[in-house]
């Protein structure tokens, strides 16, 4: 596993079955975008990214670069990557809720 602030990357064998392929912005493969900051987990190098039931992977062919303003980069190897984000629980409401960046 890989962690870089609220946002994980686990390896995945393979991509599961009906992923449609997310494109490209301005700033590069947007992994995560920060609520409260307008901060993004970016990838700028060429990569195939897809999402499935709101969760995306990250398929490379090389060692690629992972960007965000207010961490240090952080590196994914070749292969596929599922993209995670952490979880904190509120033992009040009895309930998980993302991490907001």
């Amino acid at each position: 596993m890989i962690v870089q602030g609220d946002v994980f990357f686990t390896r995945a064998k393979k991509l599961p079955e009906g992923v449609k392929p997310v494109g490209k912005r301005a700033r590069g493969y947007v992994i995560a975008e920060g609520e409260a900051t307008g901060h993004a987990h970016v990838i700028q190098d060429d990569i195939e990214l897809y999402e499935k039931d709101g969760i995306l992977f990250v398929k490379t062919s090389k060692d690629v670069s992972v960007h965000h303003e207010e961490h240090l980069p952080v590196t994914l190897g070749a292969g596929i990557w599922k993209v995670g984000i952490v979880r904190e629980f509120d033992p009040f409401l009895q309930e998980y809720r993302k991490v907001t960046d």
